[in-house]
């Protein structure tokens, strides 16, 4: 039999949890549990993050702001309500045109079983 273990429930208003750098990122994690983490991120505008990759699945939920995302080499538009789900070790790279928030959901680790 499989133990199910329970969390308490978690509630924010994420429109209360921006906070824009004058540059650069803020970023908070919001809730981490074994399978995912919940990061909101605060862009200044004109930020740049450079092209790299993740070894986790990853969903951006756009809040606010505009931006550009650079997926596998296809250009993505962020804006409120974009929602974009990034395979694990899918290089991207990402482009704040004004002040942007998003909140970044990495779940469950990938692991190879060949």
């Amino acid at each position: 039999m499989t133990k199910i273990i329970t969390s308490p429930s978690f509630i924010t208003q994420l429109r209360e949890q921006i906070e824009y750098p004058n540059a650069g990122v803020f970023s908070k994690v919001l809730l981490k549990d074994n399978a995912c983490q919940y990061t909101l991120f605060c862009l200044a505008a004109n930020t740049d993050i450079s092209e790299h990759t993740s070894i986790r699945n990853a969903t951006i939920n756009v809040i606010e702001g505009r931006g550009l995302l650079t997926l596998s080499g296809e250009d993505i538009v962020l804006e409120h309500g974009i929602f974009v789900f990034m395979p694990a070790n899918a290089p991207h790279a990402l482009k704040a045109e004004e002040n942007l928030t998003f909140l970044l959901t990495l779940s469950e680790k990938v692991t190879d079983k060949n």
